[in-house]
């Protein structure tokens, strides 16, 4: 499987500077080089913050991919018991 790039799009260069565009594509170029590690449909377990309710820990299928928090890729994730879904950040996934 390959793994899909993760980056936050940019927005209109109308009205910004060739210097404001240029740094902004090197900006995207840099968000690129980070890779989400998990892929759309595969099953990770989801190891809950100590903020977060200690039941939410759990496996978890992968439902959408998110752009980066900081250094950290996200996704929206879902447990097959809730009827709603998660945002978890890649450093609280494992392989399940």
């Amino acid at each position: 499987m390959g793994l899909a790039p993760c980056y936050i799009a940019a927005g209109s260069s109308v009205g910004r500077s060739k210097r404001d565009r240029r740094r902004g594509r090197r900006f995207l170029r840099m968000e690129r080089a980070l890779k989400h590690k998990y892929n759309v449909g595969e099953t990770v377990y989801f190891t809950a913050s100590n903020v977060a309710r200690p039941a939410a820990s759990g496996t978890y299928e992968v439902i959408r991919l998110l752009p980066t928090d900081g250094d950290d890729c996200q996704y929206r994730i879902k447990n097959s018991t809730e009827a709603f879904e998660r945002v978890a950040k890649e450093s609280q996934l494992n392989v399940s």
